[in-house]
């Protein structure tokens, strides 16, 4: 199981100040949906200066023009890019035939879809599927029995990540439970007093409970 760190409403200087701590202690670096929407390409650019041993994922929620969006994103520096599992299927398919032609990685957001629309789109075997759970709602998720259920559901899924609101005791089950391919942290880590540290113990919990 990989950690992906997001960061998210901050600025562009904090944002980079932050992916260059946390280089290379992070297996991915996640520059949040409001960094692209804020600064767009440069954004990209930007982090990608400052990580040479992390991945960089583009969480651009692509919906729509999907070959553009992916197109644009890795050819600025990202290595994974978010697509909206709600998206129409010939939007998933042009966003995963650019991925798998440049090497790159397609992760396919899961935010309020249904059962049935994640059965017709399981069809990416490259694709990581991130289920997630809305920061706008109430409720907290269940990460470990979301999990264990999505995996009952559609067995032939084996790329998983899971956001959400994730804390270190909910890693650790994660960890134990070997089921993901990525858990998502965001504002435990990146909002931390010190997010080296933070991302040292929530590393310190995957591998921990991947032994």
């Amino acid at each position: 199981m990989k950690l992906q760190t997001a960061i998210d409403r901050v600025s562009l200087e904090d944002a980079a100040r932050l992916a260059k701590q946390l280089d290379g202690k992070t297996d991915i670096l996640e520059m949040g949906t409001s960094l692209v929407k804020d600064y767009g390409n440069e954004a990209i650019r930007r982090l990608r200066g400052e990580l040479s041993q992390t991945s960089l994922l583009v969480d651009s929620k692509t919906i729509d023009e999907g070959a553009y969006e992916f197109n644009q994103a890795f050819h600025h520096g990202g290595d994974i890019v978010t697509v909206m599992g709600a998206a129409s299927h010939a939007t998933l398919q042009a966003c995963y035939e650019v991925a798998q032609k440049e090497n790159k990685t397609m992760m396919i957001d899961l935010l309020e879809v249904s059962d049935e629309k994640i059965a017709a789109i399981s069809n990416f075997p490259e694709a990581i599927y991130a289920l997630h759970h809305s920061i706008d709602r109430e409720d907290k998720l269940d990460a470990v029995g979301s999990v264990a259920d999505f995996h009952q559901k559609f067995p032939t899924i084996k790329r998983l990540a899971v956001a959400g609101g994730i804390d270190l005791p909910q890693v650790q089950k994660l960890a134990a439970q070997d089921l993901l391919k990525v858990v998502i942290v965001g504002s435990k880590i990146a909002k931390a007093a010190d997010p080296v540290a933070a991302v040292k113990e929530f590393m310190e919990a995957i591998h921990n409970g991947n032994n």
